[in-house]
């Protein structure tokens, strides 16, 4: 029978209590721990060759070319795409967080699209990372990786697997609404953001257009749709700022923006930002009183690359190529991000957000 004591729930509580508990103890004073620097949107990947349950559909040549290059630049052998992912990706990002300035980073499950009845399309989804793996995960590397659910609200179980979470130790559920068609409008998810609400619990949503995964339906891109988990008291992270991904995607950043003055609880993330095409959101999030409302974030294994921000005038050549030189796919986003403007409050706003500060 298995031990209790190692299983998920209670490797995460455990996790949870060394890290809320953090004291550093000086002439019998006990004062606060510095905030934590923490990277809010990174990916956990799997093939289910270590019996995760995770998945990974690379249906067109490509996609897999596509994989190829995020993998690479994310220091994974191209050949863990054959077999051996799981692994890979959870030692590469132990690695790089271990070389990196950062202190934590927040690690993202991914759920499967629902229909709004509720029934589960698996084949609609391109990859999958159950719940349950992303929990072991985060209890195996305490106080470094920040487990963040995915629920579809749609499904038969949202509640109770919201609650099992809870009881987990998780504090931040990740939704990418376009991808996985989640109508954060629907009348019959009220009670699931309420519960999230009631748990100080942050959603970090995808916002904007996508180019990596499949779209099932376009409008859930809208960040005005946040005005429900809102309205109900959920804390939200908009990542990408509702920029444009493609080429011909709507720009909701001034959308965003604006929501920012009626929704306090309402935050923006800048992951995936130093990319050819995203970057032309940067401009727009910079300005101070803007900017204070961003969350620092890589998007890994999304590759991170100068060239945008140069080609914007937002760093100059010099620093464009002293990242290149940075080995490290989370640092260097930590590089190029403060060079772009953005500072240390940017990126321990995620710790004030989990309540740790």
């Amino acid at each position: 029978m298995k031990n209790s004591n190692t299983s998920p729930a209670r490797l995460i509580e455990r996790y949870w209590a060394s890290t809320t508990g953090r004291r550093y103890a000086k002439d019998s004073l006990m004062l606060e721990a510095a905030p934590r620097k923490i990277d809010c949107h990174v990916h956990l990947l799997g093939d289910g060759s270590s019996g995760s349950g995770c998945w990974l559909r690379l249906k067109s040549i490509a996609q897999r070319l596509q994989a190829q290059v995020m993998v690479r630049a994310a220091g994974i052998p191209a050949a863990a795409l054959r077999g051996g992912l799981d692994v890979q990706v959870e030692a590469s990002l132990a690695g790089l967080l271990g070389g990196s300035s950062l202190d934590a980073v927040v690690l993202l499950a991914q759920d499967i699209p629902h229909r709004d009845d509720g029934t589960p399309l698996p084949d609609k989804g391109a990859f999958f990372v159950p719940n349950n793996y992303l929990l072991e995960v985060c209890a195996r590397h305490p106080g470094r990786f920040i487990p963040a659910v995915s629920i579809h609200p749609a499904r038969h179980d949202a509640l109770e697997e919201l609650e099992r979470c809870l009881q987990a130790g998780a504090r931040v559920l990740k939704l990418l609404p376009n991808c996985l068609n989640v109508d954060y409008g629907a009348p019959q998810h009220r009670p699931f953001w309420e519960k999230m609400a009631a748990a100080n619990m942050v959603l970090l949503s995808h916002t904007g257009g996508e180019f990596s995964l499949p779209v099932l339906c376009r409008r859930f891109a809208d960040p005005r749709l946040l005005r429900y988990p809102l309205e109900c008291g959920v804390t939200v992270i908009a990542a990408h700022c509702g920029g444009r991904s493609g080429l011909w995607d709507p720009d909701y950043t001034a959308i965003l923006l604006a929501m920012f003055e009626r929704w306090p609880r309402l935050f923006g993330d800048n992951s995936a930002l130093c990319t050819p095409l995203r970057c032309r959101t940067l401009p727009l999030i910079l300005p101070d009183n803007v900017r204070r409302r961003i969350v620092h974030g890589s998007d890994f294994p999304i590759p991170v690359n100068g060239f945008g921000p140069w080609r914007m005038g937002l760093i100059d050549r010099d620093i464009w190529r002293r990242s290149s030189q940075q080995p490290n796919v989370l640092e260097r986003d930590v590089m190029l991000k403060r060079a772009i403007g953005f500072d240390e409050a940017n990126l321990t706003l995620m710790d004030e957000l989990l309540g740790h500060r």
